[in-house]
């Protein structure tokens, strides 16, 4: 671990916890305005005005929930437009196996927990090595909650335009903020260089014959490249330890010797009549 992730595990909570939300306050920003996109579009398809905020309060995941308005939308079943949101949402699985470690308490408490993980706080909490910051990790999220919920009830009460986002270009924000994350990833490790260049290209390929969905899934494939590296780095690290404690022994071994010695006589001594 170098000295800037040193520097990060010693921060405190409540230091952590602002860092997150002054982290997540530009996602909340973007999250806004999707989220007012969502209020506008979800009313025009006859949603009312209760059911889309309670939906944004309960499900929090814009891309599940647009998946379930494009499948109502087309004529589809509720049956089938809930499968297509929680079968967006499943990348919260390994998500949440990955930060699981760095959840505190019992079950109950964890999973209250882990109800923070969402995708712009999870990736600005990684502090590398599979490691998470819980408290910037909270902190990224409680602002993010509030913002996209209050763009929600302004979309359902001002109902603007669905396509005026689009007309004015800020619908980049939300993939401009993930782009910058994924730079600041890339940026402290190494490793995950790699998986993130060769995500891109099979993005670039699959997003000329499929739909920006199925692409991005296509490119997550990328991420094996990561999970067949990383056990040579930690056979490395586990080396490197094991070296240096054996080194550390041999070296507290001649300080102990005199002490040994005498010991030995003082035995001989109690032996002998």
């Amino acid at each position: 671990m170098d000295s800037s992730r040193q520097a990060e595990a010693v921060v405190s909570p409540r230091a952590s916890f602002l860092s997150g939300l002054r982290t997540g306050s530009g996602l909340a920003a973007a999250s806004f305005l999707l989220a007012v996109s969502f209020g506008a579009i979800s009313t025009s398809h006859g949603w009312g005005h209760l059911a889309p905020v309670i939906c944004s309060m309960t499900v929090f995941s814009g891309s599940a929930q647009f998946a379930l308005l494009a499948a109502l939308g087309s004529g589809g079943g509720p049956a089938g437009a809930v499968l297509s949101a929680a079968l967006i949402n499943s990348r919260f699985i390994p998500m949440g196996i990955a930060v699981a470690g760095d959840l505190h308490g019992g079950r109950f408490r964890r999973a209250l927990e882990g109800q923070a993980v969402v995708d712009g706080s999870w990736a600005a909490a990684h502090l590398g090595g599979g490691r998470f910051d819980r408290y910037l990790l909270f902190g990224a999220t409680a602002i993010q909650w509030p913002a996209w919920v209050a763009g929600t009830a302004l979309g359902v009460v001002v109902s603007p335009d669905p396509d005026l986002l689009h007309r004015l270009g800020l619908d980049v924000l939300t993939p401009a903020l993930f782009l910058a994350l994924l730079f600041d990833e890339v940026r402290r490790e190494r490793i995950n260089r790699l998986p993130a260049l060769l995500g891109a290209v099979i993005a670039a390929g699959l997003i000329v014959f499929l739909p920006a969905g199925p692409a991005l899934v296509g490119a997550a494939l990328a991420a094996l490249v990561a999970l067949f590296r990383t056990p040579a780095r930690h056979r490395q690290a586990d080396e490197t330890d094991e070296t240096t404690a054996a080194d550390t022994t041999e070296a507290a071994e001649p300080a102990d010797m005199p002490e040994r010695a005498l010991r030995s006589a003082r035995s001989d001594e109690e032996v002998t009549p």
